[in-house]
């Protein structure tokens, strides 16, 4: 990270600093708020941001800024918690299809195909609506959406790591299959996944609010960004900060996530920022 920072990338800076501050605000939300995000005063509704209330209240009189940072925790899971189920399985689904024999790999990518097929959104929709509502199973729906683009991208790298000099060198050797597996082909064929899955956290976040947005994420009065602007959406013509704030910190988000994923990705191809 160091070297990835090292030079003048104020883009860069900034969007390494906002996710620091997100991250922060998951794990230690009292920093950024006092107030309960699930405290209503029904003399204080709909108010625009004042002193008292730094972005405002909602229909229910709580406050806008609490729960946008307690709602953090909850938004940042949707996106880093579907792409790591999506990389477990869909890493395992890759090696095992790059790894073994053709009936495998045709099986494997065959039923990726299937996935593929259908748009990630509406093929986590399905999955929660068989699995049922809530945050977590709005996690796992996200997660199996992404498993066949990841079971394709790993495959696909341990196909090229497969054929390289020194994997063949390791074989001559004399090394065992299993060694050369978890020594040369798996370190190399999930490292350039890896970046390309920081770049994809922005979507699966996306995604997890677009769920809670439909009322099949995160149900209220649980603070979720997406649930939040879907409440907000009633009341935009009066209140502009109820719905404004939270697109913001959703936004500001997946730009962070999508500036640092491509910085990650550029170093890793020996290209500068």
């Amino acid at each position: 990270m160091r070297g990835l920072l090292r030079g003048r990338r104020p883009g860069l800076w900034l969007a390494v600093a906002v996710l620091a501050v997100l991250v922060l605000a998951a794990v230690v939300p009292g920093l950024f708020s006092g107030q309960d995000p699930l405290a209503v005063d029904s003399a204080q509704t709909l108010r625009p941001p004042s002193a008292a209330h730094l972005l405002g209240t909602d229909e229910n009189g709580r406050d806008v800024l609490a729960r946008i940072v307690h709602g953090t925790r909850t938004s940042l899971l949707l996106g880093f918690g579907a792409i790591a189920i999506a990389l477990a399985f869909g890493g395992l689904l890759g090696l095992a299809a790059g790894l073994g024999n053709k009936i495998i790999e045709n099986v494997i990518m065959r039923l990726s195909d299937i996935g593929l097929a259908f748009p990630e959104l509406l093929l986590a929709l399905v999955v929660i609506t068989v699995a049922g509502g809530g945050t977590a199973n709005a996690v796992l729906a996200i997660g199996v959406a992404n498993i066949p683009s990841y079971a394709r991208l790993v495959r696909a790298q341990t196909l090229a790591v497969r054929s390289s000099s020194y994997v063949e060198a390791a074989h001559a050797l004399g090394l065992p299959g299993p060694r050369v597996v978890l020594r040369h082909v798996l370190p190399n064929a999930v490292k350039p996944v890896l970046i390309l899955a920081t770049i994809g956290v922005g979507t699966a976040l996306v995604a997890g609010s677009a769920l809670s947005f439909l009322g099949l994420g995160t149900p209220p009065p649980e603070p979720e960004w997406g649930s939040m602007l879907s409440t907000a959406r009633n009341f935009i013509s009066r209140a502009w900060w109820y719905g404004v704030f939270p697109g913001a910190a959703i936004t500001l988000t997946v730009i962070s996530v999508t500036v640092v994923g491509r910085a990650l990705r550029l170093r890793s191809e020996g290209r500068t920022w």
